[in-house]
């Protein structure tokens, strides 16, 4: 069988952003065999959209996967991850070269572009994910993630702890051990992936920052408020057309990668949140 192979070997906030254009290349090679590389921790969500065949288990800019009929580049613009698809010899490779990329273009929308490009229609609105088979620890929660993969995106867990106190229903707090802090009142959940997506799945509404805990509550339409920071919404937020997800942000812009707290992110105040809410 024909294969189509997808390189984003990147985290779950990635994966995400990419599924309306794994669900176009479903549609426009429905006899192929459609292959992810990522890492393999995002199988269990790949299953959940319809589109994908099989996730071989690739690190960051490691090796593509040898044998593909297509190989379609949504890890970047190169010229890493462009050699690793050329190595791979496919008969056909669709990727963006460094003319084409456009810095200020949201996540979702670049990958629909370069297919488009490629004369495979794509929608930028087709993020729902069903929710998977898998029961909820935490139904009809509250869900604060207070975690995030820099510094620079983590509003003040002591803020987080001034939200949480005001809040009635059941709320939980998910995210590794040390993303977690004992000033945020809550129950501590410690999940799987599969077990974190049917959290939000099936949660009240979601509170976090930019990160892909975010992209959960986008795919589930689980509402959400969600605090950005050095990077803007425009670039990795929700679809504005969703008004079930309201976004915060200063109007500034910094270092993703910063070790201190977003300058921006802090100008995010508890009275912003509960107002939101």
């Amino acid at each position: 069988m024909a294969v189509v192979l997808i390189y984003r070997a990147l985290g779950l906030g990635d994966f995400l952003t990419g599924v309306p254009a794994y669900r176009a290349l479903r549609r426009a090679f429905g006899e192929h065999r459609i292959v992810l590389a990522a890492p393999r921790v995002l199988a269990p969500l790949a299953e959940l959209t319809g589109a994908i065949d099989e996730v071989v288990d690739t690190a960051p800019l490691g090796p593509a996967p040898a044998g593909a009929d297509v190989a379609v580049n949504l890890h970047g613009r190169g010229p890493q991850s462009i050699e690793l698809l050329r190595a791979s010899n496919p008969t056909r490779l669709i990727t963006f070269t460094t003319g084409t990329w456009r810095e200020d273009e949201h996540e979702v929308h670049r990958w629909c572009r370069l297919l488009g490009e490629h004369g495979i229609p794509a929608d930028p609105d087709d993020l729902q994910l069903r929710p998977p088979d898998v029961a909820s620890p935490a139904p009809g929660a509250t869900v604060i993630h207070p975690g995030a993969a820099s510094v620079a995106r983590r509003w003040p867990a002591e803020r987080w702890a001034a939200v949480a106190r005001t809040l009635d229903d059941d709320v939980v707090i998910t995210g590794a051990p040390a993303e977690r802090s004992p000033l945020i009142p809550g129950r501590p959940l410690d999940t799987d992936l599969p077990t974190l997506a049917a959290t939000v799945a099936h949660a009240r509404r979601v509170l976090c920052g930019d990160t892909g805990v975010a992209h959960l509550a986008t795919a589930f339409g689980t509402p959400s408020v969600v605090l950005f920071g050095p990077t803007p919404p425009d670039r990795w937020g929700p679809p504005a057309n969703r008004p079930r997800h309201r976004v915060l942000w200063a109007g500034r812009t910094g270092d993703p990668h910063a070790t201190t707290t977003d300058p921006g992110l802090l100008e995010i105040s508890v009275d912003d949140v509960l107002d939101a809410l």
